[in-house]
C-alpha cells in the first residue's frame, strides 16, 4: 500500500493569511500545510482519496496523482469536500464516473451544495460524481473491503477509514469503546492534532497522544495541524518513540 498525504492542515491551511506567528512566518517546507486529503494506492491496485481539501489541484499536481477510483468523505465540512469540482480531469481521463462514499446527511449536503452536479441535464464540463450512502460499518469498493469508524467531531457524528492495517481518522474529538475496537493492530494510523490547548471539537496533543498509545499502532502521524500545535521541528523533538508529523506530499508504503 501506498499512502501519499496531500495535506496536513485545518480549514485556514498554514501559512494563515494575515498570521506572522513563527510557524506561519517559518522557512520549512514541511511546515507549509495545505488542507487535508490523502490518497491510497491500495495492494489491490485500488486508487483512493480521502476528502477532497480546497487544494486538491494543487495537491495532485504536486504529488503526480492522475488516477482515482472512488472518493471516501468523512464529513460535509468546506475543507474536507469543497475541492470535488477538481476531480473533472480524473473523469475525463478515466471516462466514467466517479464513486463517492459518504453518510447519507453528507451525500445530502454535496448534492444541495454542488447542484449543477446533480442536474437531471448537467452542464458537459461538471464533474460525473456517482454517490453511494454508506449505511453500514463496512464498505466493498471494487474489492476493497473498508472499515467505517464512527467518531464524534464535538457533536457531529463523522466517519474515519480502515484500509487493511491503515487507518485514517481526521476531526476527531472522542470515541466510544465499540468503535475503538476497530482501529486495533494497526501499522500506520494517521490521527489529527489540532493544538496544545484544549478544543470543543478537536483533540489536542495530549489526547491525540493518549489515544495511540492505548491502540498503539507500530506507526502513528499527526495530521490536521493548526499553527498553534508548533513547527515541524518542535514535534519532531517533544513526540514519543513511532509518532511523527505528518507533511505534505509525505509518502508512507506498508
Amino acid at each position: 500500500m501506498k499512502i501519499t498525504i496531500l495535506g496536513t492542515g485545518t480549514s485556514q491551511g498554514i501559512p494563515v493569511i494575515g498570521c506572522d506567528c513563527k510557524v506561519c512566518t517559518s522557512d520549512n517546507p514541511k511546515d507549509k500545510r495545505l488542507r487535508v486529503s490523502v490518497h491510497v494506492h491500495t495492494n489491490s491496485n485500488l486508487n483512493l482519496l480521502i476528502d477532497c481539501s480546497p487544494d486538491l489541484r494543487q495537491q495532485f499536481l504536486a504529488n503526480g496523482i492522475q488516477d482515482v477510483d472512488a472518493v471516501l468523505v468523512t464529513h460535509e465540512h468546506n475543507d474536507h469536500i469543497i475541492g470535488l469540482d477538481d476531480v473533472r480531469p480524473i473523469n475525463f481521463r478515466q471516462g466514467a464516473e466517479l464513486p463517492l462514499y459518504a453518510m447519507p446527511r453528507v451525500i445530502n449536503d454535496i448534492k444541495e451544495r454542488f447542484k449543477y452536479v446533480f442536474k437531471d441535464n448537467p452542464y458537459p464540463g461538471a464533474p460525473r460524481i456517482d454517490p453511494h450512502i454508506i449505511d453500514s460499518d463496512i464498505l466493498n469498493v471494487k474489492g476493497q473491503k473498508i472499515t467505517c469508524i464512527e467518531i464524534m467531531h464535538g457533536r457531529l457524528p463523522i466517519l474515519s477509514y480502515r484500509i487493511d492495517d491503515f487507518a485514517y481518522v481526521t476531526d476527531i474529538k472522542t470515541i466510544d469503546d465499540q468503535e475503538k475496537q476497530k482501529l486495533f493492530g494497526l501499522k500506520v494510523l494517521i490521527i489529527s492534532t489540532l493544538r496544545l490547548e484544549k478544543h470543543f471539537s478537536h483533540m489536542n496533543l495530549e489526547e491525540s497522544l493518549a489515544l495511540i498509545e492505548e491502540l498503539k499502532p507500530e506507526k502513528a502521524y499527526l495530521t490536521h495541524m493548526g499553527h498553534m500545535l508548533g513547527t515541524h521541528e518542535e514535534l519532531l523533538e517533544t513526540l514519543p518513540k513511532g509518532v511523527f508529523p505528518a507533511y505534505d506530499g509525505l509518502v508512507l508504503h506498508i
